[in-house]
This record gives C-alpha cells, sequence and structure tokens, in this order.
C-alpha cells in the first residue's frame, strides 16, 4: 500500500511541477512578446517595460481566453499580419521554455 501512496505523491508533485512551469513559461513568452512588440512599436525602453508588464498581466487576469494574441493583433494592426504575431508567440513560447530549462539545470 506504502507504493502506491508514494506513486500517488509522486504524481501530484510531477502534475504541480509541470504546471508551474507551464505558466511561468507563458508569463515569460509574454514578457517577450510584450518587449516584441513594443520594439515593432518603437516605444522608448521605460514605456517598453511599461507594456510588457500590462501583456503579462493580461494573462494573468484574462478577459478573454485568448486576450494576449488579440490585444497583440490589435495594437500592431499597422505593422504585423495576425499570422507574423501567431509565428512569434510559437517561438518566443519555445525560447521561454528553453530559457526555464536551462535555469534549473543551472541550479
Amino acid at each position: 500500500m506504502t507504493t502506491l501512496k508514494d506513486r500517488e505523491r509522486a504524481f501530484e508533485a510531477k502534475f504541480a511541477h509541470d504546471t508551474q512551469m507551464q505558466f511561468n513559461a507563458m508569463s515569460r513568452r509574454n514578457r517577450l512578446l510584450g518587449l516584441w512588440a513594443a520594439q515593432v512599436l518603437g516605444k522608448s525602453d521605460h514605456d517598453a517595460e511599461l507594456y510588457a508588464n500590462h501583456i503579462v498581466s493580461m494573462d494573468i487576469h484574462p478577459h478573454t481566453p485568448n486576450a494576449v494574441e488579440q490585444a497583440l493583433i490589435d495594437d500592431l494592426a499597422d505593422y504585423a499580419e495576425p499570422r507574423e504575431i501567431r509565428a512569434q508567440m510559437e517561438k518566443l513560447l519555445q525560447t521561454a521554455k528553453s530559457e526555464l530549462l536551462a535555469e534549473s539545470y543551472d541550479r
């Protein structure tokens, strides 16, 4: 019976870890997206930081399921096509995951 409980605890710990890593990856991706979009929009360093923080907060308190994507599409309408924005979202998610994985190995 102990091994079953141990396996259950291990599964729960892995689930909690994976959920936290996914949240961290999405938050980091959104920050990178915000900085990318701010650069496309020509924002200054200070305004770029504020914009990136705004994008991150949208996903923490979502207005709609795709709040970040829609905000970027709206904000970048004159600068980038939706498919380019979605491609950047995918690319930066992979970057964020790689960075988090590298950081976990450095510990």
